[in-house]
Formats: C-alpha cells, sequence, structure tokens
C-alpha cells in the first residue's frame, strides 16, 4: 500500500511539472504550432486566439491547484490527458490520447490536438456531449472520463534518449 501511495504521490506531483513544462514549450514554439494550426484547421473551424485560449485554461488549472501540490482533477480535456468518449447511438467507448503533433501515434489512440478530433475535444468538459465532426458526418458522443497521463510521454522520451 505505501508503495502505491508513493506512485500516486509522484504521479500527481509530475502534473503541475508536465503543465507548467507544457507552457513553456508552447511559448518557445508558438510560431511553428500557429503554423500548424492554421495548416491543418479548415478556415471556418478556426478559433480565433486558439493558443491563448488554451494557456489561460492550463493556468486556471494550476492557480485552482496552487495549494495542494498537485493536480487531483481534471474537469476538461488538456495536451497529456486520456479522454473517454461514448459513441452514444452505439453506447461504445473509445480512448483518445491528446497529445503533441510529434506525439502522435493514431493507431495506439496517441492524437495531436491539432488533428480534426483533437481540436474537437481539447478543452471540452468531462460529462459534455458534443457532436464530433468526421468525414463521413457528425457523431454524438458524450465525454465520460478525463484522466492524466502526461507522464508516460516523459517515459515515452527516456526510453526514445536510451
Amino acid at each position: 500500500m505505501l508503495v502505491w501511495g508513493l506512485f500516486i504521490m509522484n504521479h500527481s506531483n509530475l502534473s503541475k511539472k508536465f503543465y507548467k513544462q507544457q507552457l513553456v514549450y508552447l511559448d518557445e514554439n508558438i510560431q511553428d504550432l500557429t503554423s500548424l494550426y492554421f495548416s491543418s484547421t479548415p478556415i471556418q473551424e478556426r478559433i480565433k486566439h486558439f493558443f491563448n485560449l488554451y494557456v489561460l485554461e492550463v493556468e486556471d488549472l494550476l492557480t485552482q491547484n496552487r495549494e495542494n501540490g498537485f493536480i487531483s482533477l481534471f474537469p476538461k480535456v488538456y495536451i497529456g490527458t486520456k479522454v473517454t468518449v461514448r459513441y452514444d447511438e452505439e453506447d461504445e467507448t473509445e480512448d483518445y490520447v491528446i497529445c503533441f503533433p510529434e506525439q502522435s501515434n493514431p493507431e495506439q489512440g496517441f492524437i495531436s490536438f491539432l488533428s480534426p478530433v483533437g481540436r474537437q475535444l481539447l478543452l471540452r468538459n468531462i460529462g459534455e456531449q458534443i457532436p464530433l465532426r468526421i468525414p463521413t458526418g457528425d457523431l454524438l458522443v458524450t465525454i465520460t472520463n478525463i484522466a492524466y497521463i502526461g507522464d508516460l510521454f516523459e517515459t515515452e522520451e527516456r526510453y526514445k534518449e536510451a
């Protein structure tokens, strides 16, 4: 039990560090990310100040958890979270890990926050029902779970370096 408690504590402590590092990464790479956003997003789907809105939400998440030393609850979909969606008409679920473009691996469920599905899920709330636009039409989905898995990326990066 003590080992599991330490894992949870370390896992939770990493979440704040992950999002602080994410803000730095976004700031340092904003020009490249903005170019990717404009090249991958149809004009009618573009959101003015897309990155500013995201940064404000992450800053708010960190502020709300300032006293805790860790983030205990993820009410919205952020980069570094696994989101479970339920396809309402089929009553089936699917997990997506929202990540940066270079971490994308759709076969394993890792989708870029700039991908068509990733953009639609980003910053959505748990319990929210949305029409998910796909090439064949709209699918009504409900976000049933959001979980932090950002340290999974750090583990993968360490393995790549080794």
